[in-house]
């Protein structure tokens, strides 16, 4: 049986990586049933998936197909049968949350009930029409399931408003509670959804439209012609006003607040200058703490509540420090950043049995956070013992799967989005066993990305060579050497960005293994004389790797060869990069943490922690992340920095 299982792991490899011709013909009409259904072809989708007969993913025809016919009126024992024969996989799910979706927009709950406790994965539109349903039943206990969806869903899908406006109706939502929807809307700046949020006050409170829209859009004009009466609808709406100049301009908001406050509440004058520190805090401007002060207990977003933090940090006081997390709820408080933020706080008070007790919470953890509460409590750090590799066994009942062959295939093919699903669905309920056979599967295909993805799901056993992997080390590790930079902060840098995938290509046009952007790529190629470079080339491996680590090199010099601000320029650009240095020393983890644009904070702290775990693989040593993230120097006065493509 051991023999069997060992010969029957490489047929199925090159099953995925090596189709015969017949093979190839009918992945080309797979393809051109895809194209029919993008263009709404149905006749040539029906008769394309008629030829697909046998093959892995023939399902996906009949699924484009019905995709099509739900537009019109879809027979239900069609959908049915499609369920029944695909039961148990992500394309049934799938297929199950589209009639769904439709049996909701038309209101046919009848059939809608019974098919709605099969469905794996609702959403947040499928969860309001299950809430729709029950109430036309007669369900009591729905609008109290609908209640915390009113200050939390800023942007409701469709099927959510007849539950607001039941709630409106019934009275469980009052003049209060719809000011505080609208404030936040108006933070998260959803301005046309907090202008329909003001049809539901009631009718003394409720601007004409005209005003609604000069308020959010028009904020300082409106607020210097209006004579404010101090009814409530004016105080919320100067408090409004206030908040949308804070966007461009925290100053000239903080001295309009100051000349309005006497005609405001505390409620809507604290929030006003909560929104004035949150702006403030985010250009790392002196008197955001002051600002945040100002607006008292006044309650704040998560993310407001959150920037408060960052502005004590910017400025290294503890006790602001300490004061801001602690008001936060409990659930944002526990979070691994704010965890470790406390117990900083209570170490620089002197607590420090209590800041080992938090920093122990954390610790352990493979992020940031969980790597700097490792050496504040005197632990180095380096990955877990690695597991026993899963056997050939293992690995040819993890290949045989379903879910995990369709998603090689798919990927063979470059559909891409549909094999990321597949996979995924693949993973649920895997052991930490399963999931490292499927690593080593995914690793032998060359998705490289859907290996990282399945080893980073273990929970007691572990392959850091796996959730790290480093391929294409033939071509990365020259060229990160032939630029003098370290080949982890390469590798963890490269992670982050592409995740191996060398066809990878982002929303905004970046492509290959680092995420080149068109113009970046000439202008590097230009400035290290590649000759005769063209577009086209950017997504070769080597021309790729070689554009990326010179462009790596250009910033780091440019960038006082810091790693951390070298991060955060190749994601942000260089110019914004020494932007947000302070003028005072910095440690290297809070200037990560104030980093105003929250995709490449979350990005420099993800590559950071990425770099120590490579570096501890490729050397065998333990690690230490505080010295790698170092002090991040002040800004000079006179800094000025060529920004880059």
């Amino acid at each position: 049986m051991k023999f069997r299982a060992a010969a029957l792991l490489p047929l199925l490899v090159l099953l995925f990586c090596q189709q015969p011709a017949a093979a190839d013909s009918l992945d080309d009409t797979l393809l051109a049933a895809k194209d029919a259904a993008r263009l709404g072809d149905r006749v040539r989708v029906e008769r394309l998936a008629g030829e697909l007969q046998g093959h892995e993913l023939a399902a996906y025809a009949e699924y484009w197909r019905l995709q099509l016919d739900l537009k019109n009126d879809l027979d239900p024992a069609a959908v049915r049968a499609f369920l029944a024969a695909n039961e148990g996989t992500v394309l049934a799910d799938r297929m199950r949350g589209d009639w769904l979706r439709q049996l909701g927009k038309q209101g046919q709950w009848s059939l809608f009930d019974p098919e709605y406790p099969a469905l794996a994965q609702p959403d947040q539109e499928l969860a309001c029409y299950a809430l729709q349903s029950r109430r036309a039943r007669g369900d009591a206990g729905v609008l109290d399931e609908a209640m915390p969806l009113w200050l939390n869903l800023i942007e409701p899908p469709e099927s959510c408003y007849p539950l607001l406006e039941a709630l409106i109706l019934e009275k469980r939502v009052l003049a209060d509670d719809v000011w505080a929807r609208i404030r936040r809307q108006v933070e998260a700046n959803r301005l046309a959804g907090a202008r329909y949020s003001m049809n539901y006050l009631p009718q003394s409170q409720t601007p004409d439209p005209k005003t609604a829209l000069a308020v959010t859009d028009a904020p300082m004009p409106w607020l210097v012609k209006t004579n404010l009466t101090g009814s409530r609808m004016h105080r919320e709406l100067a408090a409004l006003a206030i908040a949308r100049i804070a966007r461009s301009d925290p100053r000239m908001a903080a001295e309009r607040l100051e000349r309005l406050e006497a005609r405001l509440h505390a409620g809507e004058k604290g929030w006003a200058w909560s929104q004035i520190g949150w702006q403030a805090a985010q250009r790392h401007m002196p008197e955001a703490l002051d600002w945040y002060r100002q607006a008292g207990d006044a309650p704040m977003s998560d993310e407001v509540a959150q920037w408060r933090v960052r502005a004590a940090l910017r400025v290294q006081d503890w006790g602001a420090v300490r004061a801001a997390i602690e008001k936060m709820p409990p659930a944002l408080a526990a979070q691994p950043a704010w965890t470790y933020w406390l117990g900083r706080a209570y170490r620089a008070g002197g607590r420090v049995e209590e800041a080992d007790a938090l920093f122990a919470r954390v610790a352990g953890q493979p992020n940031f956070y969980g790597n700097l509460a490792d050496e504040e409590l005197g632990r180095t750090i380096m990955p877990p013992p690695r597991a026993v590799p899963p056997t050939a066994a293992e690995m040819a009942r993890v290949a045989a799967d379903g879910s995990v062959r369709r998603a090689l295939a798919l990927f063979r093919l470059n559909l891409r989005t549909e094999g990321v699903r597949e996979w995924n669905w693949a993973l649920r309920g895997m052991s930490d066993r399963e999931l490292l056979a499927a690593s080593a599967v995914a690793e032998k295909a060359g998705v490289y990305d859907r290996a990282i993805a399945a080893a980073d799901r273990t929970r007691e056993e572990h392959d850091y060579g796996m959730r790290y992997l480093s391929p294409y080390s033939e071509q990365i590790r020259p060229a990160a050497s032939g630029q003098a930079l370290d080949d982890a902060w390469v590798y963890g840098l490269m992670r982050q960005e592409s995740r191996f995938v060398s066809t990878a290509r982002s929303s905004v046009g970046a492509s290959g293994l680092m995420q080149l952007m068109p113009a970046t790529a000439r202008w590097v190629a230009a400035k290290i004389g590649l000759k005769n470079f063209q577009p086209g080339q950017v997504n070769d491996t080597e021309t790729n790797v070689l554009l990326g680590t010179s462009y790596m090199r250009m910033i780091m010099e440019r960038l006082d060869n810091h790693p951390v601000l070298a991060s955060a320029g190749y994601n942000a650009g260089p110019g914004r990069a020494r932007k947000w240095q302070a003028d005072r020393p910095l440690e290297g983890a809070v200037y990560a943490e104030t980093i105003p644009f929250s995709e490449t904070r979350d990005y420099v702290k993800k590559v950071m922690s990425n770099a120590v775990y490579y570096s501890a693989l490729f050397n065998g040593q333990p690690q230490s992340i505080k010295r790698r993230l170092g002090i991040v120097g002040p800004r000079a006065a006179d800094a000025k920095v060529e920004e880059l493509p």
